[in-house]
């Protein structure tokens, strides 16, 4: 079982497993959302999904058209994203508390948007510069 919570420990969730790679998205919005270089992120499947605490302290920004990023309206932690209309629920890595296993990431992607600022990474893990050479679906399957 996966478990996540906030920096405060308001809200808190669980998903049964990954259904998905996890990777470092180093998109703009995932910089500004998180004020870092990068966020890393890894899908469960929403109907394992549920929020165990909270949920009356949730916050919600639509950042791209039909996409909300939900967060902690008392700390701010970025907690989890998705379409209302998707099967999977993103949850933001650096809010598990357990369950990760030996999952890695898998891959940088959106580097091409990556600032002068941010580090070089030299990890091994391929890099893709923009969200249409993400790898293949049928590659994206992980088990942690």
């Amino acid at each position: 079982m996966i478990r996540g919570s906030c920096l405060c420990g308001t809200v808190a969730y669980q998903a049964e497993t990954f259904a998905g790679p996890m990777m470092h998205c180093h998109c703009p919005t995932c910089r500004k959302a998180h004020s870092a270089a990068f966020a890393t992120t890894a899908r469960v499947v929403r109907a394992g999904f549920r929020w165990t605490r909270g949920e009356d302290a949730l916050g919600g920004y639509e950042s791209t058209p039909g996409k909300t990023r939900w967060f902690c309206s008392r700390c701010g932690s970025q907690l989890v994203a998705g379409w209302a209309t998707s099967d999977y629920v993103i949850l933001r890595i650096g809010c598990l508390d357990e369950g990760l296993g030996d999952a890695r990431p898998s891959a940088h992607i959106f580097t091409a948007d990556q600032p002068a600022w941010a580090p070089e990474f030299d990890d091994g893990l391929p890099h893709y510069r923009a969200e249409a050479a993400k790898p293949p679906e049928a590659a994206q399957k992980t088990t942690p």
